[in-house]
Order: structure tokens, then sequence, then C-alpha cells
């Protein structure tokens, strides 16, 4: 007869979401209580490392919070950093854009959905060419169409001008979904019916031009310069989307920055130290869930990510304080003995 699992999804979750500097399997067992059934870090080990990663239980959490009929569809990629990480599987070269340069690290690229508040992931893939054989654009048209399956219209899809290349643009048209996103600078247009330029060659200004994007078809482009962004050019296929009407899907767009910054900085994301791949993946899978319970408990308390692992340590601290351990470990009659 098969024993049950001393260790579960939610002891490994609940241990991100409380732990504040110390991400190892040991810490978590440590933190797991002192009674008999107290499990070893070998009980996090097998969790982690023997079992295959499980895509599906990160969508089966956040589906109850999701509206799949409205709000934006957010595909971006972020680096792991792994810089002293030379035997680690899946560690790569990529570039950074919080270094801006190109370092070693683990590349995540993350599907999110937002309505302008809540941001929540709903699938995610973690870059393994060497071993899948697919690269960025490959997982960006998985992941949409993973979507589309699971019912989803969303109103915009929006993505980097790195995804902006002409397979994943005729993709979304082939689905029948508007997208907004940042074009690449050397991307052709013709906007006189004369001859293909470069769409950093038009004269757009201020206002919005409706152009031929080679490859593709009509398109709007237009800059947009914002609080949180410098003036860039951005397109979409929705000719009808007016200056006025285009300022909040963009100001939305950036809610991926907000959760790739959360993800590292409150979900342990680039804290684990195996050095499997399926250890790995496991380990980011378990982020993205404890970013969801983070992100659901924002919504309903007004508490950030910030203020919920503080308030786990001021309990502690608190507590702590009250004991009075050390300053009766340390009083006169203490020194007398020594």
């Amino acid at each position: 007869m098969a024993t049950l699992p001393k260790v579960e999804d939610l002891d490994y979750i609940q241990f991100l979401v409380a732990s504040q500097t110390a991400f190892s399997w040991n810490e978590a067992a440590k933190c797991s209580g002192v009674t008999d059934d107290t499990p070893a870090h070998d009980a996090f080990t097998r969790l982690l490392a023997r079992r295959p990663p499980d895509n599906q239980a990160l969508w089966r959490e956040v589906e109850p919070f999701v509206n799949k009929a409205s709000g934006l569809l957010i595909i971006d990629d972020s680096t792991l950093d792994k810089p002293h990480a030379c035997f680690m599987d899946l560690v790569g070269w990529h570039w950074s854009g919080k270094h801006k340069a190109t370092v070693r690290g683990i590349n995540l690229i993350s599907l999110v959905w937002t309505d302008g508040g809540a941001c929540l992931p709903i699938d995610c893939r973690v870059y393994d060419k060497p071993t899948s054989g697919l690269d960025k654009n490959d997982y960006f048209r998985a992941m949409i169409t993973t979507a589309k399956e699971r019912g989803f219209t969303p109103e915009y899809v929006s993505f980097d001008g790195w995804y902006s290349g002409l397979g994943n643009l005729n993709h979304l048209r082939d689905l029948n979904w508007r997208w907004l996103t940042r074009l690449k600078s050397n991307h052709h247009v013709d906007s006189d019916r004369t001859d293909n330029v470069n769409v950093e060659n038009i004269a757009i200004g201020e206002e919005d031009r409706i152009v031929h994007l080679k490859g593709y078809g009509m398109v709007k482009v237009f800059r947009i310069a914002t609080d949180f962004d410098e003036a860039d050019h951005w397109a979409t296929d929705d000719l009808t989307l007016t200056e006025a009407n285009r300022q909040e899907p963009a100001r939305q767009a950036f809610a991926i920055e907000n959760y790739h910054r959360a993800l590292k900085q409150y979900c342990a994301v680039e804290k684990c130290q195996a050095r499997s791949a399926v250890a790995q993946k496991n380990h980011i899978l378990f982020s993205l869930r404890t970013f969801v319970r983070l992100e659901v408990a924002r919504r309903r308390t007004g508490k950030s990510c910030y203020e919920t692992k503080l308030t786990i340590i001021q309990d502690a601290v608190r507590t702590f304080c009250r004991s009075g351990d050390l300053r009766r470990a340390t009083s006169r009659k203490s020194y007398s003995v020594l």
C-alpha cells in the first residue's frame, strides 16, 4: 500500500508566502514544525524534483478569479538571474531588462490576464530550446492557442515588440483576436502606396496613421508617451481605435512589469537552488501560484504583497518581543552565574 506524501503543494506554497530571505528545502523543513511527523527536507526534494511540472494546477487555481470575456491578455518574458549557476539546467544567456545586458539566467515566458485592477498569470513556459526545440515565438503561439481553447475572448492581446513578428500577428488574426503591441522600428510599412520603408522613418507625431504592414495588411500605428514609458512605436489591427481610447489598454499592458517585479521580490521565483530542470520548473510554478494568492489577497484586503509578507514577520517579532527570552537570559542573575 502506497504511503501518502508528507508534503503537499500547499505546504511549499505557504512556505514561499511566509518566508522572507531563505528559500532552501532545508529551510522549508525547519519551518514545518517540531512534531514527530515533521517532514524532512527529502520530502520537499520528492515534491519538487521527482514530480512532473503541472501547468494545469496553476490554471485550476486562477480560473475562478478571471473574466474570460473581457480584459487584456499580456505576454512577456523575464530573465531569472542565475549568475553563479555553472551546473544548473535551463540556465543560458538571455537579455535582462533590469541589467540592460545579456546575463546568465532562466528565461520565463508568462501569459497574464488583467482588467486594469487585478493581474493574474494564467499560463507560462520556461525557455528550453536545446531540449524542446521550441523558440519564444512557438511558446507565444502555444499559450495563445491554449487560452483560446479555455474560452478567452479578450479585448486585446498585448505584447512587447520582440513578439511582433508576422507569424505571431497572423496567428492572432486566425483566432479573430485584436492585438496591441510595440512595433520594432525595422518593420516595413507603406504609408502612401509608393514603397515600403522602416516604420521609424514615417512621420507619425501625436496622431495615428493607417499603413500597410508588409506581409500582414492594414494596421494603425501611433506613438504613446506616458508616465511609465517613453514614447515608442505602437501598432494595432483595430483600425477604429482612437487616441482617446488607446491610453488605457497601453497602461494596462504595463501591469506585467509589476507582475515580474513582485514575482521576484515576494515569491522567490529566482531563489531555487536545485540543479535539475524538473525541480526548477516546479519551483517556478509554485512561485506563480504563490503570486496568485498574494494578488487575490491584495484585491480583497487592499494590502500590497509587501504589506502581506510584512504582517507575517511582524506577528513573529511581536510574539518574540513579548516572550522576553533573551531579556531574561541577559539579566544580572544570569551574569552572576557566569
